[in-house]
């Protein structure tokens, strides 16, 4: 969820279509600095969308408008730029590169109807971006690539083409090259032509030069092989092997035609700063890009789980929307960027909002009808007001109280709820301490309306440690929520993660408890005798009465009961509780006026003390069963770090694909940071799952350390 600075206008009002069919929703995305916000400029410039391009590093672009991205000086959260281009409606959806946004990119996926990959020709593929391509190629979503900063000081068009090609497989092939003069101006390999921008955009379109020709013949010749090879037409492929000329209509309608299906992936050289590129991008997505009558809509059900018929992009078909971002503005409050699915979404309207199914992300399920005032076409941080949104249409809603990242949105009569985009897990903690009493309840505040906005966040208020607990992506996603946190007025503060240990009996003994005082008025007296042994790992507190003749008055062994629970559970020496143990009431004393319930809780409570004091306590620690998957090349240093850090590795498994599986189980207390390093030795190219597995014994310089800490 971002912080942003909303601008409404009641003069400048948005563009709204009617037909689903001149929509195109396609999201931006790739590694951070390739320039996919820079090159957004660029497109908004030549759609005239904008007057000027803005900069990145001076803070003034369209789509990093809030001040975390303006601090980091790079996206943080997903923004959206539509521009017009000739009768079609382009949403541009731009998303962080970093790594720690990923539900960002993920959210902009499930908004776009096909993905645009930003390549920085200086820096080649990185292997996140590999592996978000292989996400979007599971789902068949529609892709195109774009090289960008081709004035980058080291650009090499050829070599980054040639490593789009080794890295993301079949189907890559330029559709354009720069010309060997080095002037700012491209080459269309179907068309032949060469498009001229020194004089700006729209380029001048002329002949290319011999030079031009003689080096792009074979490029051309291997587009149009590919291009037919994706054609429909079977008798093609036999006509041009033959020699037949194939016509340029009938290349480009195959092209438009395999890019839709997302069977074929063109490339298409950019530079934002010179416009290069930007003309053909728009035409591109315009003509072969699908419309969102050729995607289909997310499966939905009712609230209760009951199966809904398909949804289709049909602009009077039900109501089917879903909140894909929520920011928060201090002057207009909360922001929702819906994606319209089915129907058509109209102000002055009442709408059913619907939440299921991240409740172990601190989202309740919520269900609720919400008055939804006006609508707006979203420009970066600028809201421009638009009569309705159509199906396959984005929009942005102010005010809707219960809506969170992930809701429906539907009608009243007939509520629905679509099943939920894949989230990653947070796997970073982070401890958030208020500064004072007076800033508990804004902190309180902010991390309810995050966590309502970021789906990739969980709130975890830890019972044992008593510290609340934020889980986040990485170092970067809790600098941006920490900032986010004390912008809304709250003194925060963080605090090492502690892991909630626990501690047992080291051996059988036996414990006196005497709680005795007859110092005028009613006294207290109470004699207690027990046995305290270890059990099982995992088996909890057991009590056992075995009092004979009467000792212990029968009403009085649930006080004695209560009383040794008490100290267990409270820790014995320290804050950590004592589990695994049976302890069992054999002797005691009572006396017939003095005796009662407080005494004999007392009494319970010395005696397991006594007890603990002769057998000594082990300390344990918390293990957890870590699962972790990367590719073969970094399996040595992986199955090193996790020995580093006390873990016992379970086995391994081959996967396809040249990627290993590795099960461990590993101390808690060595995973705090373990998602950071995880991700550094590995270039980001390596995931992993834990949960808890059990308790077990915890060295002796291990829980000296923990000790310290708390």
């Amino acid at each position: 969820m971002a912080e942003k600075t909303v601008k409404t206008s009641g003069s400048a009002a948005g563009f709204a279509v009617d037909d689903p069919g001149k929509v195109r929703n396609v999201a931006l995305v790739g590694p951070s600095g390739s320039g996919k916000t820079t090159l957004t400029e660029a497109l908004l410039v030549a759609a005239n969308a904008i007057n000027r391009a803005g900069s990145v590093v001076e803070g003034t672009t369209v789509c990093d408008h809030d001040q975390a991205a303006i601090r980091q000086q790079r996206s943080v959260g997903l923004a959206v730029a539509p521009v017009v281009h000739g009768n079609v409606k382009i949403n541009f959806i731009d998303t962080p590169g970093y790594a720690d946004f990923v539900g960002e990119v993920r959210a902009g996926l499930r908004a776009a109807d096909a993905a645009l990959f930003v390549v920085s020709a200086g820096h080649g593929v990185d292997p996140a971006t590999v592996s978000l391509w292989e996400e979007c190629a599971a789902v068949e979503l529609p892709r195109a690539v774009v090289v960008s900063r081709l004035d980058h000081a080291r650009a090499d068009v050829d070599a980054t083409i040639t490593a789009c090609q080794e890295a993301f497989g079949a189907g890559v092939s330029p559709l354009y090259l720069p010309t060997g003069d080095g002037e700012p101006a491209l080459v269309g390999l179907v068309t032949g032509r060469r498009y001229d921008y020194s004089h700006g955009s729209p380029p001048r379109i002329g002949d290319v030069g011999s030079d031009d020709a003689e080096r792009l013949t074979a490029a051309r010749d291997a587009l149009i092989e590919g291009i037919i090879a994706e054609s429909e037409d079977e008798s093609l492929m036999e006509r041009y092997l033959a020699g037949e000329p194939i016509s340029e209509d009938t290349l480009v309608t195959d092209l438009e035609k395999a890019v839709a299906r997302g069977s074929f992936h063109p490339v298409i050289p950019a530079c934002a700063e010179t416009g290069v590129g930007t003309a053909e991008i728009l035409d591109g997505i315009a003509r072969a890009f699908p419309s969102p009558l050729e995607h289909a809509p997310p499966v939905a059900t009712t609230p209760d789980g009951i199966p809904h018929p398909r949804l289709s992009s049909d602009p009077d078909g039900p109501l089917a929307a879903e909140v894909v971002h929520t920011a928060v503005d201090s002057y207009v409050g909360r922001v929702s960027l819906v994606r319209v699915f089915s129907g058509t979404l109209r102000p002055e309207r009442t709408v059913h909002i619907s939440g299921h199914g991240l409740t172990d992300r601190g989202h309740d399920d919520h269900d609720a009808d919400e008055r939804v005032a006006h609508l707006y076409s979203p420009l970066g941080a600028a809201l421009r007001e638009v009569p309705h949104c159509v199906a396959g249409d984005l929009c942005a809603l102010t005010k809707l109280t219960s809506a969170e990242t992930g809701d429906t949105v539907s009608e009243p009569g007939d509520p629905l709820l679509m099943t939920p985009w894949a989230m990653p897990e947070p796997l970073l903690p982070v401890a958030v301490v208020a500064g004072n009493r007076s800033d508990e309840d804004v902190l309180a505040r902010n991390l309810s309306r995050l966590v309502a906005g970021d789906p990739t966040l969980r709130l975890e208020r830890n019972p044992e440690t008593r510290q609340l607990v934020l889980w986040c992506m990485g170092e970067a996603h809790a600098d941006v929520v920490l900032s986010m946190l004390r912008s809304g007025g709250a003194d925060v503060t963080t605090e090492p993660v502690r892991t909630s240990r626990k501690t047992t009996f080291r051996t059988r003994a036996d414990g006196h408890g005497r709680h005795v005082k007859q110092s005028g008025g009613h006294g207290q007296y109470a004699v207690c005798d027990v046995t305290v042994e270890p059990v099982e790992r995992g088996a909890g507190v057991e009590f056992v009465d075995r009092i004979v003749g009467g000792v212990v008055p029968h009403q009085f062994i649930p006080s004695v009961e209560k009383g040794v629970r008490a100290q267990l559970r409270n820790g014995i020496g320290s804050d950590d509780p004592v589990v695994d143990v049976r302890v069992t009431l054999f002797d005691g004393k009572a006396h017939s006026v003095d005796s009662s319930d407080a005494a004999f809780q007392t009494a319970g409570a010395l005696a397991v003390k006594d007890a603990a004091a002769k057998a000594g306590l082990v300390a344990l620690e918390p293990l957890d069963e870590v699962v972790v998957r990367l590719p073969d090349s970094y399996l040595g240093t992986v199955l090193g770090d996790l020995s580093s850090r006390r873990g016992r590795v379970l086995g391994t498994e081959s996967l396809e694909g040249g990627s290993t599986l590795i099960r461990a189980e590993v101390p808690a207390e060595e995973l705090v940071r373990y998602a950071v390093d995880l991700r550094s030795l590995t270039s980001g190219r390596a995931s992993f799952t834990r949960r808890h597995a059990r308790y077990e014994p915890a060295p002796q310089k291990s829980a000296a350390r923990e000790h310290a800490k708390a």
